[in-house]
């Protein structure tokens, strides 16, 4: 039975087996065994390492000239404002 490819040449399963084989004559298209493709995994994570402690993802609304000030400063704008917060919980403590 034909293995059908959206827009691409019609492949026989004959036909697919004979370009498998030879394929497989060829040693420099031999496919890679799972132990090779473990060897050839990337070892170490890409991107910045998962924090102990996550941020909780929320949307807020906050007044348009506080988003403009802290955006005003840069890249990491988003950490100081969360520094400002945590520090206003310092001074302005819940008596419960």
């Amino acid at each position: 039975m034909p293995k059908l490819k959206s827009t691409h040449i019609f492949v026989t399963d004959e036909e697919d087996a004979a370009i498998t084989a030879a394929a497989m004559t060829d040693p420099d298209a031999m496919p890679l065994t799972d132990a090779e493709w473990e060897a050839v995994k990337p070892k170490i994570r890409i991107g910045r390492p998962k924090a102990e402690v996550t941020k909780e993802r929320i949307t807020i609304r906050l007044s348009r000239d506080v988003v403009t000030q802290f955006r005003a400063t840069g890249e990491g704008w988003q950490t100081r404002m969360d520094i400002a917060l945590r520090q206003y919980i310092v001074e302005h403590p819940i008596s419960v």
